[in-house]
């Protein structure tokens, strides 16, 4: 497996990137394609994950073949195929329909630290997946999914909390997805070992 020992994104072969920034200590797996997203420092998408218009969260792990944002068809109008706003690749007199990608790209998804988006799942444009939670494999998330939640299916529904309501609240009160790398490194093995209980009553009163 490769290292991601350096500051700069880590880009496995055959991506398609276009306008789209990157944090710290990011992998990109092979395959995928994103476009007009950031993301943020630790945050890593495995094979072929498909990402438009989003903003990744901090440690976000998105699972192979994942469809994050995914870009809208003119259903409305009484065609719906892309020679609509692509009118360019078919016409040699017409320009691309540049209001419409703006409004493409305007709608934003965005997806929370550290929440885990399983194998094949989908998450629609203007969705916020919130810090932690847990999106199954092959759920199509349609409503934002609140902090730590588990959610599955087609549509997605919760299922649980991955915590209590308190342990949750203070999870994010902690914010761990903000301490620095040297803070990380310095407390990974307590990452490691501690229930999530534990390692909240280790460090709630401890300065990052």
């Amino acid at each position: 497996m490769a290292k991601l020992c350096s500051y700069a994104p880590l880009v496995h072969p055959d991506c398609e990137i276009v306008n789209t920034t990157f944090g710290g200590w990011t992998e990109i797996g092979r395959g995928s394609r994103l476009l007009n997203s950031h993301i943020d420092d630790y945050a890593y998408c495995d094979r072929f994950a498909d990402i438009a218009n989003t903003h990744v969260g901090k440690f976000a792990n998105i699972a192979a073949m994942t469809r994050i944002g995914p870009t809208d068809h003119p259903w409305q109008n009484a065609a719906q195929h892309h020679f609509l706003y692509r009118s360019a690749h078919y016409f040699d007199d017409a320009e691309e329909d540049a209001a419409f990608f703006d409004r493409r790209a305007a709608r934003r998804t965005t997806l929370g630290p550290d929440c885990w988006i399983g194998h094949g799942a989908i998450i629609k444009p203007e969705v916020t997946v919130g810090a932690g939670a847990v999106v199954a494999a092959g759920a199509v998330v349609t409503r934002d999914v609140a902090p730590f939640m588990i959610v599955a299916g087609c549509p997605a529904r919760p299922l649980r909390m991955r915590f209590p309501e308190a342990v949750a609240e203070r999870l994010l009160a902690l914010a761990w997805w903000d301490w620095d790398h040297a803070t990380l490194r310095a407390r990974l093995e307590d990452f490691r070992r501690l229930p999530a209980e534990a390692f909240l009553e280790r460090y709630e009163a401890v300065p990052a």
